[in-house]
């Protein structure tokens, strides 16, 4: 692979993986999902190799991530069996770190988004530092969260991971801490003595054991004071009574959430409110995963999905021109069709 995109070594006892496109953010492309993948075969049965620890490579963060301008770009040609390829396998990976046999330890310092929260908040081990900032951001580029976004969301205290999912409001320590998107926090200057620490540590002694003993108290978040007008607002049925109560709760927070949101895509907003509260019935990560595909497979034919891309990261206007172009456009019959079954062959099949 050019360049290493994922660096895969093993040091002391600790099988460690890098991300390491720092350019790019480290955003994952199929070749670094299959190479990571290929690294947890090996780890798996080698006793060698206790736990493993995963981080990104450069100064700004663990992951921003997939690739979307790749997306972008097939989909504009009509090239749709590469994306939902790499989504195949991406999901596949996102299963499989949840269940793997070893402490998966993810280092989530700076920036940790999209794909990267695919990869590192369904480890058995999540760590967050003060540089941390989680989030879902995929509605506003006319796309819906993935990679078990929506299992994550859809389990945290009350609406607020409803309010995450449709915001795409990045999140510190203390409030991923508070969603279940993390486990421990430790500072990020601290994580190289940590790193250590899991890759000499005692025969015998656990890898969450060992990031416990080194964490610290985490900076209080945010969310916890928000609560009340978060729980009132997004437990509405719709995305416009949602929008509604928010511009009349008299909470200042709240009225900015509801301008921020109606600049996001209708269509993934209103699919996103489905999909988050569809996944709250589902029992089982793989089950969420499967129903995450068939959407991601419906969204790839979207307009959106090309011109949130191209809005955001493109030529980066931030003009996008959503179809429709508002809410009330937005039919039941439109976000049902996102869920409908892709046929027979062509399901992901995890659950």
């Amino acid at each position: 692979m050019t360049e290493e995109a994922v660096r895969v070594r093993v040091e002391g006892r600790a099988g460690r993986i890098t991300l390491n496109r720092p350019r790019a953010l480290n955003a994952l492309n199929h070749a670094m999902v299959e190479r990571i993948a290929e690294a947890l075969d090996a780890w798996e049965h080698d006793p060698a190799v206790t736990a493993v620890v995963v981080d990104g490579a450069g100064e700004r963060g663990l992951c921003a991530g997939g690739d979307v301008r790749a997306i972008r770009e097939d989909a504009l040609r009509g090239e749709l069996t590469a994306p939902l390829a790499f989504w195949r396998d991406e999901y596949t990976l996102n299963a499989r770190i949840a269940r793997y046999p070893k402490p998966y330890v993810a280092l989530m310092d700076g920036i940790v988004m999209g794909g990267g929260v695919g990869i590192s908040a369904h480890g058995s081990v999540r760590v967050v530092t003060e540089r941390s900032l989680v989030a879902m951001p995929e509605t506003g580029i006319g796309f819906v969260p993935d990679v078990g976004g929506t299992y994550l969301l859809s389990r945290a205290p009350g609406e607020l991971g409803t309010h995450l999912a449709l915001t795409g409001r990045p999140v510190g320590a203390g409030d991923a801490l508070l969603c279940g998107l993390a486990d421990h926090y430790v500072p990020s200057a601290e994580l190289p003595a940590l790193v250590e620490a899991l890759a000499q540590a005692p025969v015998g002694e656990d890898a969450a054991t060992t990031v416990a003993r080194l964490a610290h108290p985490a900076p209080e978040g945010e969310l916890a004071a928000q609560r009340g007008w978060i729980d009132a607002c997004w437990s509405a049925p719709t995305v416009e009574e949602a929008l509604e109560r928010l511009q009349e709760s008299g909470e200042p927070d709240a009225k900015e959430t509801a301008e921020a949101v109606r600049g996001r895509s209708p269509l993934a907003l209103k699919t996103t409110l489905a999909a988050v509260r569809r996944a709250r019935a589902l029992t089982s990560l793989e089950a969420v995963l499967d129903q995450e595909y068939r959407v991601s497979a419906h969204a790839l034919t979207w307009p959106d999905l090309s011109e949130g891309v191209r809005a955001q990261v493109v030529d980066k206007d931030r003009a996008p021109k959503w179809v429709p172009a508002t809410l009330d456009a937005v039919t039941d019959e439109a976000v049902a069709e996102a869920f409908v079954p892709l046929g027979e062959g062509r399901e992901l099949g995890l659950a």
